[in-house]
């Protein structure tokens, strides 16, 4: 297993050190260990089951680890409930999307605000999100549960920002979507990382997704079996063969 490699002086802003997760008998993550520097995309790539929802889950407070510890900004957060890890900033959109389907678009948006750290920002906030994705501009009035698939991932990415994460989570923001809108996605993905956002992204897509990483990480029944920059993934003929297709 290589290891993942440092961004130079960037601050390491999550770290999991050996963490493991039990479902009953079944080791879902075995002694799981990476970083993540401030101002990257790092993304968890492997085939089902592997551990990646399982990982986002440890650090959101939504799964209770049964080994090692999760560091933010250098203080542990593993045990913390989930509220109190988002007024962290350490917010996910959730594979599924997760949305209120009975809300409006804006109703979704404004819920997602709840832990924000600027709440008198509303407006504002509400305008970046707009700015960002115009189609749920357009349909701000209406019920989250007639928008296509796309947007209702739009809407889910929207929310999350909502709560001014520094760290977002993305798990399977592609899934189940047309080709061209997920094009669309990993390019948001990417503006919000250039608006100074950190993302720790689970994705099926491992071409896509490592195409906009600064690092990867391969997951294989519960274990780190790769890890790297993404760049050097992509040119791994391992990689290529068992993730890419080729």
């Amino acid at each position: 297993m290589s290891s993942v490699m440092g961004s130079g002086q960037a601050e390491v802003l999550l770290s999991l050190k050996e963490v493991s997760v039990h479902y009953g008998a079944i080791h879902a993550l075995k002694n799981v260990s990476f970083d993540v520097h401030r101002g990257e995309i790092v993304t968890l790539i492997g085939a089902n089951g592997a551990g990646k929802t399982t990982t986002l889950r440890a650090i959101s407070g939504l799964t209770r680890i049964s080994g090692g510890s999760i560091l933010h900004a250098g203080e542990p957060i593993s045990g913390l409930p989930a509220h109190r890890i988002v007024r962290r900033r350490i917010c996910q959109a959730p594979e599924g999307r997760g949305i209120f389907l009975n809300l409006s678009v804006e109703e979704n948006l404004d819920l997602g605000a709840w832990s924000s750290p600027a709440p008198e920002d509303l407006d504002q906030d509400l305008a970046e999100v707009y700015e960002l994705f115009p189609r749920l501009k357009e349909r701000r009035k209406q019920s989250a549960g007639t928008l296509s698939g796309g947007e209702q991932q739009m809407l889910a990415i929207g929310r999350a920002l909502m709560s001014r994460p520094e760290l977002l989570l993305l798990d399977e923001p592609s899934l189940g979507l047309a080709p061209q809108i997920i094009e669309r996605i990993f390019e948001i993905i990417q503006k919000i990382n250039r608006d100074g956002k950190t993302v720790l992204l689970v994705e099926q897509n491992a071409l896509q997704a490592l195409q906009i990483a600064h690092q990867g990480i391969v997951l294989e029944t519960g274990g780190i079996k790769l890890s790297g920059r993404a760049a050097e993934l992509l040119a791994s003929d391992e990689v290529r063969k068992a993730y890419l297709g080729e």
